[in-house]
């Protein structure tokens, strides 16, 4: 019998199955990739309109309306995205004020109807949501129509959250073939634990705020948990260079280094990342826009960035994974579109209510007010505020067993530059003083307090203030940098009441996160004096303050609840109402003293500005114009 083989099959045939088969293969991993984007505004501070309140004019550097127009170009590059904002929204300009004085109890706040109008997926709660009190910010919230989070703060009876600790965004994306996918993002929110103590009198005994790391920690382990395909954390808080401890409000560094985060929105610090600022900082990736591998972006304040972060996400053994990312800011300088029209339209009646209110007349200012050189030398429209103080203090605590102590009254210069930008101080011109020009001198709404403080306890108070300044060298030919513009000038306290000189030929005692540096063992603050007479270590004072310095904003030694002699529920700003509408505001007292920098013998100081002040500066003084500069600042020298 002829024995019967099998037939064999054409080499074509099996190789082409093969080649079907990879073809196949290749195409479903290729369907697997996907782009997202992912923008981010942060510290709006109720600059929802291209309006600036302090100069009653329009303004192209700032405001949500024009923030807008960089969105809507976001969005049109990238269909797949999401849009989330990281806190500071309800507090921080004029129309901020008239909002919260009016309530609103029965309707949305127009920032969370702005943020509802522009699409928002989800908000993150900053530090100054709490500057109002806990009911006005859980009204203002409570009809956001998104998700509003805040992973670490709770209640401190129940335990409860305050606010969702987390969300978990279900969209339907895109993929790179056109192919919808289904992807859950996971999104928690963090902001300082220090708001139990810069708003300690709304907030004591009612929350409790954890560590951010502790916290984010859990709650992406619960995203991942409940099946989240990415990890977001919106985190109000800075990067810094240096190593911080628990409980910090700058832990951007710790953040990143979570494992399971995919992405890491920043803000609070008012800053710019990816930007030059951060090329000295530990795990910064300025190219690609990354710390310690992790996509990250701040956006400035005020509306001036858009932060974007695109990922390229890709499909591995059932799971998305990151394989790619770009972190990126668009400034609204590159900005030329007029503001969202939908926009403008929603806010018309806050912003006409904001402008009746600015414009009241409350005093007449005898000669100009600025804040230009407010760090340098002793300023008008610093002392005003600090004279608004004490006079307050003095009145308030009159009859009791504090009224025969020296009453001291500290003040800083909040809108002074830098970060802020170079339009972003005081300027007064002479006569009438409106409503605006209060909210100018003084944006904040803290509360006025008064401390009970020793005499060596307001010298090292004065030490950790001068840390504002570098350390100057003798008969170096060249300019030195004067100003160390890691501390911001909010920080930077003037002391009403006494007489001083600042000798810039020693080292700091202070570092800018007011930490004591233990190898300095001098002093910078010399011929300390009260009515002429030298400041004793063990002499005690009153020092009227705000309810942020007071509760241990800015980490001034001596500050602190148990210290708080006069909790005053009325406004710092109030106070300083009250003074312009007596007409005793330009009358200083003969007991205010005085402070100077002392530079090292023939040493030089520069420091940067608005170009706007050289027109201020005083003839023969010891200031002179350098130079414009192009980034939009000018450079000045100060003299011994």
């Amino acid at each position: 019998m002829q024995e019967r083989r099998p037939t064999p099959r054409t080499p074509w045939l099996r190789h082409g199955a093969l080649a079907l088969l990879g073809l196949s293969l290749a195409a479903g991993l290729q369907a697997q990739t996907l782009r997202l984007r992912l923008l981010e505004t942060s510290d709006i501070h109720m600059n929802l309109l291209a309006y600036d309140y302090y100069q009653d004019q329009p303004s192209a550097t700032q405001g949500l309306s024009r923030t807008a127009r960089l969105i809507a170009q976001a969005r049109a590059e990238q269909p797949n995205h999401l849009l989330l904002d990281n806190g500071d929204l309800i507090q921080g300009s004029p129309m901020g004020d008239v909002i919260a004085k009016q309530g609103v109890a029965g309707q949305a706040h127009p920032a969370l109807q702005s943020l509802r109008l522009l699409g928002y997926d989800a908000a993150n709660i900053g530090n100054h949501e709490f500057n109002f009190g806990l009911p006005f910010l859980k009204q203002a919230y409570a009809q956001a129509g998104f998700p509003v989070i805040s992973s670490n703060l709770r209640e401190a009876r129940s335990g409860k959250p305050v606010f969702a600790p987390s969300a978990l965004l279900q969209r339907d994306f895109r993929d790179d073939q056109g192919r919808p996918q289904h992807l859950r993002i996971g999104v928690l929110g963090l902001l300082p634990p220090q708001i139990l103590q810069w708003d300690r009198q709304h907030l004591q005994g009612r929350v409790v705020a954890e560590d951010m790391v502790v916290a984010a920690r859990r709650e992406i382990r619960r995203l991942r948990a409940a099946g989240a395909d990415l990890v977001v954390a919106l985190a109000h808080s800075g990067y810094d260079a240096a190593p911080q401890a628990e409980g910090a409000e700058n832990r951007a560094g710790d953040i990143a280094r979570l494992p399971g985060l995919d992405a890491l929105l920043l803000g609070h610090a008012h800053a710019e990342f990816p930007s030059p600022a951060f090329a000295r900082h530990a795990g910064a990736d300025l190219v690609h826009g990354r710390i310690h591998g992790v996509p990250a972006v701040m956006p400035g304040s005020w509306g001036s960035h858009l932060g974007v972060i695109d990922l390229r996400l890709e499909k591995r053994a059932g799971r998305w994974r990151v394989t790619d990312s770009q972190g990126s800011l668009r400034a609204l300088r590159d900005e030329h579109g007029k503001p969202d029209t939908a926009l403008e339209a929603l806010l018309q009646p806050a912003h006409q209510a904001t402008l009746t209110q600015i414009r009241q007349t409350v005093a007449q200012a005898p000669r100009p007010l600025h804040s230009y050189f407010d760090v340098i030398q002793p300023s008008e429209a610093l002392a005003l505020v600090a004279r608004a103080q004490r006079v307050y203090a003095r009145e308030a605590l009159r009859g009791t067993r504090w009224q025969d102590l020296p009453l001291l009254s500290a003040a800083a210069p909040f809108r002074s530059g830098g970060r802020q930008g170079w339009s972003s101080y005081v300027d007064i011109a002479p006569g009438p003083m409106s409503v605006k020009h209060v909210t100018e001198l003084y944006p904040y709404a803290n509360t006025l307090k008064v401390l009970q403080l020793s005499g060596a306890e307001v010298r090292e108070w004065l030490e950790r203030s001068a840390a504002q300044f570098r350390q100057l060298a003798p008969g170096q030919a060249e300019a030195q940098a004067l100003i160390d513009e890691a501390q911001p000038s909010f920080n930077y306290d003037v002391i009403l009441g006494l007489d001083y000189v600042i000798d810039l030929a020693q080292p700091a005692r202070y570092g800018t996160d007011g930490k004591r540096v233990p190898s300095v063992t001098t002093h910078r603050i010399r011929e300390l004096r009260h009515h002429g007479e030298p400041v004793r270590d063990e002499q005690r004072f009153l020092l009227a303050t705000n309810s942020y310095r007071a509760g241990g904003g800015g980490n001034f030694p001596g500050a602190g609840p148990e210290r708080i002699v006069l909790d005053a529920p009325d406004e710092n700003r109030e106070a300083l109402q009250r003074l312009l509408q007596s007409g005793q505001a330009f009358a200083p007292e003969a007991d205010e003293g005085r402070w100077t920098l002392q530079l090292p013998e023939g040493a030089r100081a520069q420091f940067r500005g608005s170009p706007a002040a050289r027109r201020l500066l005083p003839e023969g003084g010891r200031l002179r114009w350098i130079e414009d500069a192009s980034e939009g600042y000018a450079v000045f020298e100060l003299r011994p």
